[in-house]
């Protein structure tokens, strides 16, 4: 037995060995492989290759993400035309329903066919207004496009230019007019007060304005107690509908200023038989802020020329 136990250890350390000096044969024959200059060149250009693989992999990551945001936006620019049509669609439906119901009385039919016919020609006389920042009061806030304001509770650190009012919370479009004819809409939704109209260049913007066509001012607001047109004395206004947008319309050669409410169709008030020897700049008042109760903001909409 034990003769036959040291025959098969023998072979087990032979078969080791052998083994071993396979593997160092071919660690050499490896070694000299690598030492081949073919070899050396087959191998950078496997690094190359492999390079320009995770290069590739890359490139394609980046393309895939771009795709990705395109898409993105694409969807957006679909969903803003969207909401765009549906707008139109509300406004349309909007004015029907309006119309139908002035059917019963032919009064009020008669005057909104004939203020319905006014404000198409007046849209033909629509301008791009936007809020000159150097004018507002401190407490105003405008969006970045500069259409829309509001009143906050603090006022805000702003240089104290000439242009800039400084005690009523107001601010001017930054495009005047000396001539013809000019039409813009407000919307005013929301808000508990506003004042909205036109004013000369040379108003006072530091103290309290006194606010009526003799100082250069021709305006109509909403307060506590309603509208007014802003005479001297003020001029209630007695509205059947309140205001969502207002429309207002100047033709400084004939000294006429107008208000319209936009979405009823009817007449707010005009001041007539003026006379204009400056600039026209559009004036917008959100009101104060009254902690929360009147901070909607007054928003500058584009007018539908086609409508």
């Amino acid at each position: 037995m034990g003769t036959e136990e040291e025959e098969k250890e023998r072979e087990s350390v032979s078969k080791k060995v052998m083994e071993v000096k396979e593997e160092e044969e071919d660690s050499e024959g490896l070694s000299d492989l690598k030492k081949n200059p073919k070899t050396k060149n087959l191998i950078s250009e496997l690094k190359n290759i492999s390079k320009l693989n995770s290069d590739l992999e890359q490139k394609n990551s980046n393309l895939k993400h771009d795709v990705r945001e395109l898409s993105k936006k694409n969807a957006a620019l679909k969903q803003e035309a969207t909401f765009e049509k549906e707008l139109m669609d509300i406004r349309n439906a909007d004015m029907n329903k309006i119309i139908a119901t002035l059917i019963s009385d032919p009064q009020q039919q008669r005057e909104a066919e004939y203020v319905r016919r006014n404000l198409k020609n007046m849209t033909m006389d629509y301008v791009d207004v936007t809020l000159d920042p150097d004018t507002a009061h401190p407490k105003l806030i405008l969006s970045e496009d500069g259409r829309q304001v509001r009143c906050g509770d603090t006022k805000q650190d702003l240089p104290d230019n000439p242009e800039r009012f400084d005690t009523v919370p107001c601010i001017l479009g930054k495009e005047g007019f000396s001539s013809g004819r000019f039409y813009y809409e407000v919307q005013v939704k929301e808000k508990t007060g506003w004042i909205l109209g036109v004013v000369r260049e040379s108003i006072n913007r530091k103290g309290e304005i006194t606010v009526s066509p003799e100082n250069g001012n021709w305006t109509v607001l909403l307060r506590e107690e309603g509208y007014r047109a802003i005479t001297d004395p003020p001029v209630p206004l007695s509205l059947r509908e309140k205001p969502q947008k207002v429309g207002v319309f100047v033709h400084y050669d004939e000294g006429l200023v107008s208000f319209y409410n936009v979405e009823a169709r009817s007449h707010i008030y005009s001041f007539t038989g003026c006379t204009f020897t400056e600039k026209l700049y559009p004036f917008f008042s959100p009101g104060n802020n009254y902690t929360g109760k009147n901070s909607s903001p007054l928003v500058i909409i584009p007018v539908d020329v086609t409508d």
